[in-house]
């Protein structure tokens, strides 16, 4: 796909396939594209070009509420949390595109929309306790870390049960053992619910740690496409990442 604002091209003809199961990952130095490609997948931005497909069917241009019922899912490199809200109230937000009706049905307060909202609540409160945060579920977010923001926004988006979920650099201003968590909850989330992933993330250990496949971007341009290891090696990601007189010099 492409993007263009204006005379400014920020996506050039970018172009990959996640497998399903696959923990697939963006990588590339400040400024490469990453977070707007994330941006064009999840409907936030609109493609200039190209075609954007999920299981085979077409989704370029779709709004993020018609993208969530499809199951895609995705957390934000600043979470975007409701701070005078409690935890469960946070994580209850990724409840709606699995509630019946629509928004009068559920200003009604009708008895299925109740009945549902109660199951999803519950399903809200096990996802807390399955990824450590169930001591949390009625403290309120402006009250917690920004490591635990980041644990909050994902379990948000894993009560929308999603198919593909994406992670914006989920490691950002994470000491190591958190990093080393977070790892664990997505190898697990990978393996154990089904969920194909696809991770923005500048943290080389974490990417190398998890992903099957990654794609390198630079200055909006597809630079390369292998394991972790291959990109690491590759002396035009290299480049890319140090510029090519250091480069030059190792």
């Amino acid at each position: 796909m492409s993007l263009h604002f204006g005379g400014v091209s920020v996506l050039d003809k970018v172009g990959f396939d996640v497998e399903p199961g696959q923990i697939f990952g963006l990588v590339g130095p400040n400024g490469a594209g990453k977070t707007s490609l994330f941006n064009c997948i999840s409907g936030h931005y609109r493609p200039s070009g190209g075609s954007i497909t999920i299981d085979g069917e077409e989704v370029r241009g779709s709004r993020p509420a018609t993208l969530a019922r499809r199951g895609l899912a995705r957390t934000f490199q600043h979470p975007a949390l409701q701070l005078n809200q409690t935890v469960l109230q946070n994580v209850m937000l990724g409840a709606h595109s699995r509630l019946p009706g629509g928004p009068l049905e559920w200003a009604l307060r009708l008895p299925h929309t109740v009945r549902a909202e109660r199951a999803l609540r519950e399903e809200a409160r096990e996802l807390l306790e399955r990824n450590g945060l169930g001591w949390a579920t009625d403290v309120r977010a402006d009250e917690l870390s920004h490591g635990l923001h980041k644990g909050i926004e994902l379990c948000r988006a894993l009560l929308m049960r999603p198919v593909l979920l994406l992670l914006d650099e989920p490691a950002a201003g994470l000491p190591h053992t958190e990093v080393e968590q977070l790892i664990a909850t997505v190898r697990r989330i990978r393996d154990d619910d089904d969920i194909t992933v696809i991770i923005v993330e500048h943290h080389m250990g974490l990417i190398a740690a998890l992903t099957d496949r990654v794609v390198v971007l630079d200055h909006g341009r597809k630079l390369m496409e292998g394991t972790a290891a291959e990109a690491q090696s590759d002396p035009r990601v290299i480049e890319a990442y140090i510029g090519k007189d250091a480069a030059d010099a190792a």
